[in-house]
């Protein structure tokens, strides 16, 4: 069903005075337009075409259109190649490429923003934890029965289902998806809210139900992608300009700067893990201010695999079950708490879908663990949940050693390379440098940067075969006498590896534990496989 036409959107860009031109300027019938695509690969019939980024060429156009693209829209730089390609082709010619994308998807896919919930989370660590949290409770203990979600561990729409690669798509992604929700009737759609969605304005325009603020720390730090930190927050805190509800960790640093950015956001549940006590925070002007949460835990018991904690809402009180390790996971429920309440869903429904939530490759230990030697795997791949992390592991599994396997990204966030080490060095007995994505970068230059900047004295090895490494960690942890953890990171339950232009297959980490463990009497590591290699211990 089409959503708009030719002139409507080109109308639609001189309100945001983004227009340079459109050809023809009035077409002499309706131009239908259904949907957008920014890759020629995911055009279909209908669909306006949108030519970004420095790298685009020519043959990108083309495909479109013999894909079905009926229009396209570029910038002035790039229109007279285009023009001469498709001279009879309708242009929408605009001055800012990213802002008209988000402006023209939101407007060809039929605003589905306006008919669907939509719950948005950002922070530097517990976005994804916290999104499942949430999915668990819409839910109601069926998986993907009402719930959708984007973020950086799964897309699923009602329609469509993969595995992400950015943890905000692009525009047109993003809108494609949202409408598919809505048609699909899965409702609400929770997403994370990644700091490069809001710096580059692929959120732009979208109404968001219930925002939630996790925390913030030192990430995303590079060329190219935040130059500094400030950046970066900034970008986080453009999430209130997008709802009109949010729920706030008090816990958070820069405290006075998120609820400065907040305050415009009529409704706002802040919470804290630490109990009910009062934080005193200053504001711009430099008055002081108290501020009491309005959620918090208390009487916090870590199990094996598991946490309890005492709830306080506005509402109710009441023990919460988390079927999950990390003490940090309890700043992640009650986010998704706060967000939950606000979304409507009673004391029951929040209780149940907390119980019972499973979060794909956070904090989960394997099945294949033993007395002597358990594994862990959790996607902390930052300072920030580095800390929160290890320093959870050190009191739920008290008096084991701790082996840590973990690399670095390439092309983006070159701190970690500097700080992952220098922060497990604080926790592990032995810390194997591997491979993470490491996309155009060699692996070993990689791990050779986090080998410069790793404490002396701090036990480390590189292995940049990932299967390989994680072999290895299984083997120092069978050889020590005292009981130990082996903590896969980074990954989660990831099944490729970018390595390159391309996305390769891989094992995932839980699943090469599990086989280490079980040929460690001197067997062969039979079916793991990382980039093709298939390493025999």
């Amino acid at each position: 069903m089409n959503t708009t036409t030719f002139t409507e959107l080109a109308n639609l860009l001189a309100q945001h005075k983004l227009l340079v031109q459109a050809t023809p300027s009035s077409p002499t019938t309706p131009l239908p337009i259904f949907g957008t695509a920014c890759d020629s690969r995911a055009v279909r019939k209908g669909n306006l075409f949108i030519c970004k980024g420095a790298a685009f060429k020519q043959q990108f156009l083309q495909a479109a259109l013999t894909a079905g693209a009926v229009a396209y829209a570029c910038t002035a730089e790039k229109y007279p190649e285009l023009a001469a390609l498709a001279p009879h082709t309708p242009a929408l010619v605009v001055s800012d490429i990213r802002r008209a994308m988000a402006y023209l998807s939101a407007a060809a896919w039929g605003f589905p923003d306006q008919n669907i919930t939509i719950a948005g989370i950002t922070g530097t660590k517990g976005k994804s934890t916290v999104a499942y949290m949430l999915r668990s409770i819409c839910d109601k203990g069926t998986a993907y029965a009402h719930a959708s979600v984007i973020g950086s561990i799964e897309t699923y729409d009602g329609i469509e289902r993969e595995e992400s690669h950015n943890t905000t798509p692009e525009a047109p992604d993003l809108w494609r998806h949202l409408a598919h929700a809505q048609a699909s009737d899965h409702s609400p759609m929770i997403m994370e809210v990644s700091s490069q969605a809001l710096k580059y304005d692929r959120v732009l325009g979208l109404h968001i139900g219930v925002a939630g603020w996790l925390n913030i720390g030192r990430d995303h730090i590079s060329p190219n992608e935040h130059v500094n930190f400030e950046d970066y927050f900034l970008s986080k805190l453009k999430l209130f300009s997008l709802t009109n509800k949010a729920v706030i960790n008090l816990e958070t640093d820069q405290l006075d700067r998120v609820l400065a950015a907040a305050s415009s956001v009529k409704t706002q549940t802040t919470y804290s893990a630490a109990g009910c006590a009062a934080h005193t925070y200053q504001t711009s002007d430099g008055t002081t201010r108290t501020i009491v949460p309005n959620l918090w835990a208390e009487k916090i018991e870590p199990g094996f695999g598991s946490l309890r904690f005492v709830c306080h809402t506005p509402q109710w009180t009441d023990t919460v079950l988390l079927s999950m390790a990390g003490l940090f996971n309890v700043d992640n429920a009650l986010c998704a708490i706060g967000m939950a309440q606000q979304m409507g869903y009673n004391k029951q429904e929040i209780c149940d879908g907390l119980a019972n939530c499973h979060v794909p490759g956070r904090m989960e230990i394997s099945p294949a663990s033993t007395s002597h030697v358990v594994g862990l795997v959790d996607y902390a791949h930052n300072r920030l949940s580095f800390q929160k992390f290890f320093s959870s592991v050190k009191k739920e599994f008290a008096g084991r050693k701790i082996i840590a396997v973990f690399g670095c990204a390439g092309g983006k966030a070159y701190e970690r390379r500097q700080e992952l080490p220098k922060e497990a060095a604080k926790w592990c007995d032995l810390m194997i440098y591997t491979s993470e994505d490491p996309w155009n970068e060699p692996t070993e230059k990689i791990c050779a940067e986090m080998a410069a900047h790793t404490p002396a004295g701090a036990a480390y090895e590189v292995i940049t075969d990932r299967t390989a490494a994680i072999c290895r960690a299984v083997e120092v942890a069978q050889s020590f006498e005292q009981d130990s953890i082996v903590c896969l990171l980074a990954k989660g339950d990831e099944v490729e590896m970018h390595l390159g232009n391309e996305f390769v297959p891989m094992t995932p980490d839980g699943d090469v534990f599990a086989q280490a463990m079980a040929a460690y009497d001197g067997l062969q590591y039979g079916g793991l496989h990382y980039g093709g290699l298939h390493p025999e211990v």
